[in-house]
């Protein structure tokens, strides 16, 4: 079915494609590489949606470091002005005037598009839940339909978390009448990832309403023992070309290389010896580590994970006790990280995993550089100051020279490709995280080469990490067993 929606920007020819493809169809999915412009496709739909009197409003799932650029940056952007929009967006703190603005919305005869936004985080919670209950039911008790998409869509592919239940749920037909999901990465760890991103598109998506029966069409299962413990174990998958079939028939996949020209990345390592005092320590956490693992006391990978951080952690330069005490530990990493700053011309990005260790990085630069040169986002940034530094670090007069980030939060969804030097003082153990933060600055708007150089203490968890990145490795869900020892040696 054609439509006469005009667009506001004028699309990619993948972009096109997509659109034309799928703007009409009850559910998709957009598995476009980051940086390929699938939110442009996903608020052209919801526009082209509209205009053909389709529905009458939307909502927006997008995680918390992500949310405020829709509003303040890709709807204003993309959505043509013709169309008359209310947007809310989801703010705990501000629930009596999120309340306040639906009340208007409900009260008032109007043909404006509503748009509710909201981070996929407020599924946890049973308000952030309700308000988006709430949103949705004002609109369809008048008898209109509504939109709902899913940023970043593999935030919800644990199917145990309460987010994803209560998310999954608003992906009922008898709710959201056209749903779609967003990512560049729909398999992060395994095809079984699918399984909750597809539910909420439909039941009928992929043929199976049952996690289990999902599994055992397309998992390889065996039961292992370890110590006094016994589990079931994914040793290997079947039945993929029948899996990737299904998907062809409701998604696109786009990457960068079949649609845009985009500079090649460049990889670097620079090694950081460690102090005695870090080698002594390392030497005994590693020792410790391992008496642990003979005990049978790391069984899950979340406790094998937690004792590689502490490994992490002496790498970078301090530890974080079981009390939460910080010991500082004498270290030369910080020192690196200025060097390579003093080499580089224009702007750079610093992704750290530690909050410890984005503040040190903060004060450094700006003892060097001066207070303006430099800004920190990651967890305990305010949202309403995100977006700013967003768009002062992307501002080429702007004297803000260095971002500090926290991949966790930083690296989704925001466009900092006004740099040409990404740092990385630490690494996730999560592949995706690590993707996703690389292409912050490789995206669409690049035209110089990126360079990354990645902080290394040779011989320690750092080397490992990094040789399992660069091999696209998951870590974060498959360190365990006999690989146990092989990181800790």
């Amino acid at each position: 079915m054609s439509t006469k929606y005009k667009f506001k920007t004028k699309p990619f020819q993948h972009q096109l494609d997509a659109f034309n493809e799928s703007w009409d169809k009850p559910f998709y999915a957009l598995f476009m590489e980051m940086g390929t412009g699938k939110t442009k496709v996903a608020i052209d739909t919801m526009g082209a949606l509209y205009t053909e009197g389709k529905i009458a409003g939307a909502i927006v799932i997008a995680p918390k470091g992500v949310y405020d650029n829709w509003i303040e940056g890709e709807i204003p952007q993309h959505l043509p002005d013709e169309i008359q929009r209310i947007v809310l967006r989801w703010n705990p703190a501000k629930s009596k005037k999120f309340y306040r603005d639906l009340e208007d919305i409900k009260n008032v005869l109007n043909k404006e598009l509503k748009i509710l936004v909201i981070n996929t985080e407020a599924f946890s919670s049973k308000k952030g839940a309700k308000a988006a209950v709430d949103f949705l039911m004002s609109i369809k008790d008048s008898g209109q339909n509504v939109m709902t998409i899913v940023d970043e869509s593999t935030t919800i592919k644990n199917r145990e978390a309460i987010r994803t239940k209560t998310i999954v749920a608003f992906g009922d037909e008898r709710y959201s009448s056209y749903r779609r999901i967003l990512t560049g990465s729909p398999i992060t760890k395994s095809p079984i990832d699918l399984f909750s991103q597809c539910n909420f598109l439909s039941e009928k998506a992929l043929g199976y309403n049952n996690f289990y029966t999902f599994r055992a069409q397309y998992a390889i299962i065996q039961k292992r023992t370890m110590g006094h413990h016994s589990f079931q174990e994914i040793v290997g998958y079947r039945n993929l070309d029948e899996l990737n079939e299904k998907l062809n028939r409701l998604s696109c996949r786009v990457l960068k290389e079949d649609c845009l020209d985009l500079p090649e990345k460049t990889y670097v390592t620079r090694d950081v010896s460690m102090s005695e005092e870090q080698i002594n320590l390392y030497a005994q956490m590693k020792q410790l580590a391992l008496a642990r693992y003979d005990n049978g006391e790391l069984a899950t990978t979340a406790s094998v994970l937690t004792q590689l951080m502490r490994l992490q952690q002496i790498c970078c330069g301090f530890l974080k006790t079981d009390d939460d005490e910080i010991q500082e530990l004498k270290n030369n990493r910080l020192e690196e990280l200025m060097n390579i700053l003093s080499e580089t011309s224009g702007k750079a990005i610093i992704w750290a995993t530690f909050t410890h260790d984005i503040h040190r990085i903060v004060k450094e630069i700006q003892k060097v550089y001066g207070d303006d040169s430099v800004a920190a986002y990651f967890g305990e940034t305010p949202q309403d100051e995100r977006q700013k530094i967003v768009s002062k670090f992307q501002d080429k007069q702007s004297p803000l020279r260095f971002f500090v980030g926290q991949p966790r939060t930083g690296g989704y969804g925001i466009t900092l490709h006004a740099a040409t030097t990404v740092v990385y003082y630490s690494n996730s153990f999560d592949l995706e995280i690590r993707l996703q933060s690389e292409d912050r600055a490789h995206r669409i708007g690049q035209t110089n080469k990126v360079t990354y150089i990645d902080l290394i203490s040779p011989k320690t968890v750092d080397e490992k990490i990094i040789k399992a990145l660069r091999k696209k490795s998951e870590l974060a869900g498959k360190v365990l067993g006999e690989e146990v020892r092989d990181w800790l040696t």
